[in-house]
């Protein structure tokens, strides 16, 4: 075949291809390329004359200059194509495979597949697998240092009743208490990260969450930064946990104070939106994890803006990890983000980010929205009875069980000393042979949820239809909802969670002993 037709067949195919093709000549000039490949490096090129090593990223020059004149010197291209990052607008990443023509040019064939997205998908993929190992770990050993604060806070109780205010020793039991309740604090953070945290959702009004929170918000910000507080109209209501909810939004306004070291504006803006094919969520938006994509519906949208030092993009996706922080040494535990990703995705919300180095960042949070025909009666919402007093001694019979002896001491003691009877168990089998001897004068089973053997809830079925009208409380480190799925949210129970004081021990069995 005569080099003006091979030539033809050639440009005829390049035009065509839906791949990104070149047709090089040995020097690695582009002697031809197609509209794929404009469109892949995302900005105007020549038609011809320019080095193909000018789309290249620095890093990958080296190997893409060695194959090219590996091909121009008769050797065979590579079978695995070279993973490459292009020079463009944007991040762009793609597979190179070359080639050799057999003609007297010993031109190179040079085709691009768009790898971007897979990559993407990839590191999201490997970024969530993290997240979640990470989460599992967190999870458990604030589940392990639960029960140890429960011990610490609750034999400080138990000293404080021996050494009231005045007593030379009351500071420093005081002492203890507070470091002991500020390390419950960073407990409840891991757990909040790890989506294990404890919850009491209830209907909110977000613009009135705001209006309460944004004195205490301009407080924590400073003089130096103003706040503008914009409440969109028709929110709607959304469901969630008030403390919580108000802790992402003092976490977020504290991060937006650290970018802004020489003051600025923090915006913090509302509004209904609607997400659906028609209306989806901005590119631009980046989200911790895309373990799952934003569900269509009506969202309640809090965006918190703020025109600080911005954060870098190869740290988007680090900034919500747990202990990551770009903060100097001793100045955050690197937690804040981590917590406010932990809070909102066990809300059942969504949170993206989007930040422009020197611009600034704006962070996203999406709630589910309900209507106020969705939301019950006054009337008809279910509300926890609480002692009429603080007199919190009572009488019965109480079955502990609880695999931590500190944590089962703790609270036998503190029960006795209310006035009550307290039967002790060191796991389920044996609060099972108590219940056999002795389950007739049993009115309430306080048990630990997570134990060696039996655990809480697969004990509570074994004993309930032999004794029925025995009551539970059930004690974790972890959230009620971890459980409540298999043991069965129609049934009546109870829930304390961990770390516990004494007081709120004693008020939870004579709240339930009066039901």
């Amino acid at each position: 075949m005569a080099l003006a037709d091979t030539i033809f067949l050639l440009s005829s195919f390049i035009a065509s291809s839906p791949l990104a093709v070149a047709r090089l000549s040995k020097e690695g000039v582009v002697q031809e390329c197609n509209h794929s490949l404009r469109e892949l490096v995302k900005f105007t090129v020549p038609g011809t004359g320019w080095s193909f090593l000018d789309i290249v990223s620095q890093e990958n020059k080296k190997d893409v200059t060695s194959l090219i004149a590996k091909l121009s010197l008769g050797g065979a291209p590579d079978k695995k194509p070279l993973e490459i990052t292009l020079q463009s607008e944007e991040a762009v990443t793609a597979s190179l495979y070359l080639s050799r023509i057999d003609n007297d040019t010993s031109e190179i064939i040079a085709q691009l597949i768009d790898t971007t997205e897979q990559k993407n998908l990839e590191q999201r993929f490997a970024h969530s697998q993290k997240m979640q190992a990470v989460g599992q770990l967190a999870g458990g050993v604030a589940h392990d240092f639960n029960n140890l604060l429960t011990a610490m806070i609750g034999f400080c109780d138990l000293l404080l009743m021996r050494h009231p205010a005045g007593d030379q020793s009351f500071a420093d039991i005081m002492q203890v208490k507070q470091n002991a309740n500020r390390a419950a604090n960073l407990v409840r953070q891991l757990l909040a990260f790890s989506r294990r945290q404890t919850l009491q959702p209830k209907m909110l009004d977000i613009t009135d969450v705001l209006a309460e929170l944004s004195n205490l918000i301009r407080r924590l910000i400073g003089e130096n930064i103003e706040l503008k507080v914009i409440h969109g109209r028709d929110l709607g209501h959304v469901k969630a946990d008030q403390g919580q909810l108000e802790q992402v939004f003092i976490n977020l306004a504290v991060n937006a104070r650290d970018a802004m070291h020489n003051g600025g504006r923090l915006t913090v803006q509302t509004s209904h939106i609607t997400v659906d094919h028609a209306n989806p969520i901005s590119r631009d938006l980046v989200p911790p994890v895309e373990d799952e994509a934003i569900v269509d519906g009506d969202y309640v949208l809090v965006e918190m803006i703020d025109n600080g030092t911005g954060i870098p993009r190869d740290l988007m996706q680090k900034i919500f990890e747990p202990f990551f922080s770009t903060k100097e040494v001793g100045s955050g535990t690197g937690l804040g983000l981590a917590t406010v990703y932990g809070i909102i995705k066990q809300t059942g919300g969504y949170i993206y980010v989007s930040s422009k180095e020197g611009s600034g960042t704006t962070f996203r949070l999406f709630f589910k929205r309900y209507q106020p025909e969705e939301i019950k009666p006054v009337s008809e919402v279910e509300t926890v009875e609480r002692p009429a007093t603080d007199d919190l001694t009572g009488k019965g019979t109480v079955l502990l069980v609880e695999d931590e002896t500190p944590v089962r001491t703790f609270a036998a003691r503190a029960l006795r000393n209310k006035g009550y009877t307290v039967l002790e168990a060191d796991c389920g089998e044996t609060a099972i042979e108590v219940m056999e001897a002795q389950g007739n004068e049993v009115d309430v089973i306080i048990t630990d949820v997570i134990m060696p053997g039996i655990n809480g809830p697969t004990m509570i079925e074994t004993i309930a239809p032999k004794f029925p009208r025995v009551k539970v409380i059930f004690i974790s480190g972890y959230a009620e909802d971890i459980f409540v799925k298999s043991y069965g949210s129609e049934r009546e129970f109870n829930f304390l969670p961990k770390p516990f004081t004494l007081k709120q021990l004693a008020s939870k069995v004579k709240e339930v002993i009066q039901k």
